[in-house]
């Protein structure tokens, strides 16, 4: 299914304890509706007020309803904040994450004297003056196959921190600065300390060479920027390759159980996704 979400009020995708989460509400609409305890996968697991115009997640199901009404039936039990914009059937061995290969985020900067208020939620102010072509030209040195380990602090050192980004554009219209970005996979916060050191650059204390600097380790001392907030964030799309095989699932697993670790614990307690918390996807 596609989804699409205001994540403005809630504790991002992955269920927590005691917290309203993005994977908790669909999952407790999916029992509303077919009454089963369903476990679903997310392409990305988005951070708390992170949004979403194209999250993908997967799950399994022994509902007898044409898959034509679960989007019309899940949104009559989403609150309007989180709405299922269309649904399909898979081969079952589809895995949303897994099987992505891009995935397309963008951030919104309201670059303006005051804030506004009917954008709080959505965009991050940035008051003063920006020069989006330096920050454009710095962005480039993102695009290419790097480790990004320095640009996702904690990251942990034993796995891999190498992606392959295949735009990270920057640009304005009207009072907005919009940066996108596409790759393979991000690393945890990575896009939003990213697009940090960016704006630091626009701001004029550094040049656009900081960026390659940071990548490669060469800075001549420690420097520090601010990480910007989630709420200008949105996953705009997932992109999944052509060949990937559609129609129904050919077996399901004995009820109750679930190989595929679909029936893993909230985070906090045991979660079977724990080997990939560290990355955004």
């Amino acid at each position: 299914m596609v989804l699409e979400y205001d994540g403005a009020g809630y504790a991002g995708f992955q269920l927590q304890r005691e917290q309203a989460t993005i994977q908790g509400e669909i999952e407790r609409a999916l029992k509303c509706f077919t009454g089963e305890s369903i476990r679903i996968r997310g392409a990305s697991r988005t951070d708390a007020g992170a949004h979403a115009q194209g999250q993908v997640v997967d799950f399994l199901t022994r509902s007898s309803h044409p898959i034509a009404v679960f989007p019309r039936a899940l949104n009559h039990y989403l609150p309007k904040d989180i709405q299922v914009q269309s649904a399909r059937h898979m081969a079952g061995v589809f895995h949303s994450r897994k099987h992505a290969s891009a995935r397309t985020y963008r951030y919104n900067v309201l670059n303006r004297p005051w804030q506004s208020p009917l954008a709080r939620n959505r965009w991050f102010w940035v008051k003063g003056d920006l020069n989006v072509e330096r920050m454009a030209s710095a962005a480039q040195i993102l695009v290419g196959t790097h480790d990004f380990r320095a640009l996702a602090p904690g990251f942990p050192a034993e796995k891999s921190a190498s992606r392959r980004v295949t735009r990270w554009d920057v640009w304005r219209e009207d009072e907005a600065v919009i940066f996108e970005c596409e790759a393979n996979g991000f690393l945890k916060h990575q896009i939003r300390r990213t697009n940090g050191l960016l704006l630091e650059v626009g701001k004029g204390r550094w040049p656009a060479s900081v960026v390659a600097d940071v990548l490669t380790g060469k800075c001549e001392e420690r420097i520090g920027w601010p990480s910007i907030p989630a709420l200008g964030l949105c996953l705009m799309k997932v992109t999944y390759p052509d060949t990937l095989p559609l129609g129904m699932p050919t077996e399901l697993p004995p009820a109750g159980s679930s190989p595929d670790g679909r029936d893993g614990e909230i985070r906090g307690a045991g979660s079977r996704f724990g080997d990939d918390r560290n990355e955004e996807n």
